[in-house]
């Protein structure tokens, strides 16, 4: 076995209960701790996976788009192994937010999806990363697949700034941003949503990376695997 991805295996289980602990302290935050919102009602309890998934999926493309630039400037496989989970995970995380949004939607909007700029999207970029998964289980292992994958890791991240935009630039649907405002952080929430929400995006956070290690660990478990497979070939 790889002795960095031992280390990184044996040091997990510490990230995993802080990663537990902490989506305890959010799911406690989220049902028992923040009040119900006057307007919406429950449904609006929601925000708090919906907004953090969001975040989680932008930080994943994030490492995506960085590890992508990075592999193809050194051409090492540490790279594309990090770009590679981390487009799994943000994924998962954009899947998440794709379903989270029309629940909180449907009784607000009366409707279950409108075809608002940030939610269209938002679903572009799912669609991106989906086919740079789909790339990469399609085509032969090797230096080109990481190649073309990193390049479309790339592209796919320029969606996010228009995503984040989109609110500001076109009349949408999709209610302004309430965290990071003109006025201030926070500016108008309520000081114990606001910290719930801020509970519930560390939670995520740890999430992600808690899955990324794990990912990252199983994919140089494959490589050594790949590894032994071709000396044992070799020695015959």
């Amino acid at each position: 076995m790889n002795e960095e991805a031992a280390r990184e295996g044996e040091g997990s289980p510490v990230l995993i209960w802080i990663t537990a602990l902490a989506l305890l302290a959010a799911m406690v935050a989220i049902f028992i701790y923040v009040p119900t919102e006057k307007t919406e009602g429950a449904v609006q309890r929601i925000m708090y996976f919906h907004i953090p998934s969001a975040w989680v999926s932008f930080l994943a493309f994030f490492v995506v788009f960085l590890s992508s630039i990075l592999f193809l400037w050194k051409k090492e496989r540490e790279w594309d192994i990090y770009a590679h989970a981390s487009a799994e995970v943000g994924v998962l995380f954009c899947t998440l937010v794709l379903i989270t949004g029309p629940i909180w939607a449907r009784p607000i909007w009366g409707a279950w999806w409108v075809w608002d700029a940030r939610l269209t999207l938002t679903l572009v970029l799912w669609l991106i990363y989906v086919a740079y998964l789909m790339l990469r289980a399609q085509t032969d292992a090797g230096s080109m697949r990481a190649r073309y994958a990193a390049v479309l890791g790339i592209a796919g991240f320029l969606d996010i700034p228009l995503i984040h935009f989109s609110v500001l630039w076109w009349r949408a649907f999709h209610p302004l941003p309430k965290v990071i405002t003109s006025e201030g952080l926070g500016k108008g929430m309520d000081p114990a949503m606001l910290a719930t929400l801020f509970i519930s995006l560390g939670a995520f956070t740890c999430l992600y990376f808690a899955l990324m290690g794990q990912r990252v660990n199983l994919e140089k478990l494959r490589d050594d695997i790949d590894r032994l497979k071709k000396d044992a070939l070799d020695s015959d």
